[in-house]
């Protein structure tokens, strides 16, 4: 029996997932099995040379009953960016879709129910499966699509975190791959969370690789401050495009803030009247304080232990288009008909 309010962010078996093969230049008709496990050669490029790719998006349950998986286009696109570049087969918009909407189906009775704050995570993963021991793509690939039920990202839930700056290491270079969504970033930010959480942090703030001057992604997740009615965030070719800034970037206009995106410097910081992080997993994850071990700094944000105004305002409307709470012009939500 699952603990619905009391759900942590980790992997739980659901009953089924979904599996397509790309081979012979075609995806084959989508598979389900109740297999967690991948038969795979052991000279697979995924395991060898890195052709490995994958999502995060999430199904809410509403309040009235309708299942909504948010924006799962977008999600599509940017898998199909970053298997073009890491010269993959793209999953068609068509079969990511499918395959979404068909995990969720076969696994309802794992969608939280709705006063819980918890999600059903959906995970899609493209990996190269052929075998290959010269430097080059593979000629078959493997789409999957599994699911399990979540709860908050950080154990504070929706409170201020702190976080440390990390001069010492790089998440990703620009022109490299940190503008798509590959295993091998989160790799290497593995060493550097794990300073972070042994020094008390949960969770990291990079700085550019080139000068150490503009603020780059907080940990797994998207940096944002707010300062005099403008919401401003990171530009960069080594910045992962997050679904969720990209939402909160409109519904931000919607309120009357003025939006930037654009290159923002470290030096700014102590400016900011609000700072924190978003991505699917914690939707916003308000930070009150940013502490510079190098420098023997701390910064802090309004009291340092509440959400600031934007922050609560910005969270609460996503999360209410999310669960069908209130209107979704832009048709964000895809709804699951059972």
């Amino acid at each position: 029996m699952i603990d619905w309010k009391n759900l942590g962010f980790g992997y739980i078996r659901t009953d089924r997932n979904v599996r397509s093969t790309w081979t012979d230049g075609s995806w084959s008709p989508l598979e389900t099995t109740d297999s967690e496990y991948l038969t795979l050669h052991m000279a697979s490029t995924c395991l060898h040379y890195g052709q490995e790719a994958f999502e995060g998006l999430k199904a809410f349950r509403g309040k009235d009953g309708k299942v909504r998986i948010f924006r799962l286009e977008e999600n599509a696109r940017r898998m199909i960016r970053t298997a073009e570049y890491t010269m993959m087969a793209p999953p068609t918009m068509e079969l990511f879709r499918e395959a979404c909407v068909e995990a969720v189906r076969l696994n309802e009775r794992f969608i939280p129910p709705y006063d819980t704050g918890a999600s059903l995570y959906i995970r899609p993963l493209l990996i190269g499966t052929g075998a290959q021991v010269g430097v080059k793509p593979a000629t078959e690939y493997m789409f999957v699509v599994f699911v399990t039920p979540v709860g908050p990202y950080y154990k504070e839930g929706f409170r201020p975190i702190s976080v440390m700056v990390d001069r010492h290491h790089d998440r990703s270079a620009p022109l490299g791959t940190g503008w798509v969504k590959v295993g091998g970033n989160y790799a290497a930010s593995l060493l550097s969370g794990d300073i972070a959480h042994k020094a008390g942090f949960p969770s990291t703030l990079y700085l550019d690789s080139a000068e150490k001057k503009y603020i780059d992604e907080s940990g797994a997740a998207n940096f944002f401050a707010i300062r005099g009615g403008c919401y401003i965030t990171p530009k960069s070719p080594s910045i992962l495009p997050s679904i969720t800034n990209m939402s909160l970037r409109d519904l931000a206009a919607d309120f009357g803030l003025r939006v930037e995106q654009r290159a923002v410097e470290f030096a700014e910081l102590p400016s900011f009247e609000e700072v924190g992080s978003c991505g699917t997993a914690a939707v916003i994850s308000p930070i009150g304080k940013v502490y510079d071990p190098d420098e023997g700094k701390t910064y802090t944000f309004g009291d340092g232990v509440n959400p600031g105004p934007w922050c609560v305002k910005l969270y609460e409307t996503l999360r209410a288009i999310q669960y069908g709470e209130a209107p979704d012009p832009r048709g964000w939500n895809t709804i699951v008909e059972f």
